[in-house]
């Protein structure tokens, strides 16, 4: 099967020869297999860049004032189906997104995803390879991450149960949107307010629970507006045991809006403002259209991504990327914990935990 996500036809003017600025020794493999037969040269001297250049940057990393105002900009991302582990564990990526304008997660300026949705026309075809493939995600208990050993079971006699997902505050995809100061809080207290008899239940963010990220608030912070404290408890399961899904800018609302799951948006996350959401900021004035779910999860997931082979070169269609993604979920022994300790305390130690 074609994908409309391979190099060639996403970017023709692709050049042999790309400039690498702000990405980390450990992506440098999945640099290589996501841009195949190009040379990557790290990014010393942004004075010796050549004008025409194309320089390619990791999320909303700021580029250097000294580089030609006319080079052209890639940013990179992890994709929405990333890996069977979380990233902070080096745990390789399956998908990376590719931006041109902006990135996905900053509302302020356009991003190639936005535009995609709100100037593409869907045929029925993409629609209906969207909806196979979203019903294949639903089905086999996708997610982006994939972690999550613990189980969860809604009380009984609440008719009510909203789910809060926590963000690291630290993260670029909240600075855009934060409810300041204290980013989790402020959301679980906003939700509280719009929602004073609901059952609410605080999912702790996966990198904060695997002490990867600066915890910022407590457990007793969060139950003075939540019902409910979780940590290490699996998405795709957590998913079908409550009603509503409210969040800041968090990926786990799109992983809901797959499920048929109501979502509240207190951010402005690239799937709201399209008609899909309840929407508590106002949308863009770039987000007008709107769209069916199968639009959105073919912009998302089929034509925005670059899915990798983690076990080979070249890319992957995202039916393929899901297959291997399965498999390797499959495969996979659980760890010792002794084991994922040990290697956690020495990534504390040599990258440090913001």
């Amino acid at each position: 099967m074609h994908s409309p996500t391979d190099l060639e036809s996403r970017f023709p003017d692709l050049p042999r020869v790309l400039y690498i600025h702000g990405v980390s020794v450990f992506k440098w493999p999945e640099l290589r297999r996501c841009f195949p037969g190009r040379t990557l040269l790290r990014l010393w001297r942004a004075r010796a860049v050549p004008a025409d250049a194309w320089v390619v940057t990791w999320g909303s990393e700021a580029l250097p004032a000294s580089l030609p105002a006319s080079v052209r900009v890639l940013r990179i991302e992890d994709g929405f189906l990333r890996s069977v582990g979380l990233g902070v564990d080096l745990i390789r990526p399956m998908s990376w997104v590719i931006d041109r304008q902006g990135i996905h997660y900053d509302p302020l300026h356009p991003s190639d995803l936005e535009t995609m949705l709100g100037t593409r026309e869907f045929n029925e075809e993409l629609r209906q390879r969207a909806a196979f493939l979203r019903t294949r995600i639903v089905a086999g208990r996708v997610t982006k991450y994939n972690v999550g050993s613990g189980s969860w079971r809604r009380p009984a006699n609440r008719s009510r149960v909203i789910l809060v997902p926590g963000q690291v505050p630290t993260d670029a995809a909240v600075s855009f949107d934060a409810l300041q100061p204290a980013v989790n809080i402020a959301l679980l207290r906003a939700v509280r307010k719009a929602n004073p008899d609901a059952y609410i239940l605080y999912k702790v963010h996966p990198d904060i629970v695997a002490r990867m990220r600066v915890q910022r608030d407590t457990v007793a912070e969060a139950l003075a507006w939540c019902d409910e404290v979780v940590g290490d408890v699996n998405l795709a399961e957590l998913l079908t045991e409550i009603d509503e899904v409210h969040v800041l800018t968090s990926l786990s609302g799109f992983e809901a809006l797959l499920r048929g799951c109501p979502v509240t948006c207190y951010g402005r996350p690239f799937y709201s403002g399209w008609g899909l959401t309840c929407d508590m900021v106002p949308a863009s004035e770039r987000r007008r259209r709107r769209l069916t779910l199968d639009e959105l999860v073919a912009g998302a997931l089929i034509e925005y991504p670059i899915y990798m082979n983690r076990r080979g070169s070249g890319l992957l269609t995202p039916e393929e990327s899901l297959d291997a993604l399965l498999a390797w979920r499959a495969r996979r022994e659980p760890r010792p914990a002794w084991w994922r300790g040990a290697c956690r305390m020495v990534l504390r130690r040599v990258a440090g935990v913001r």
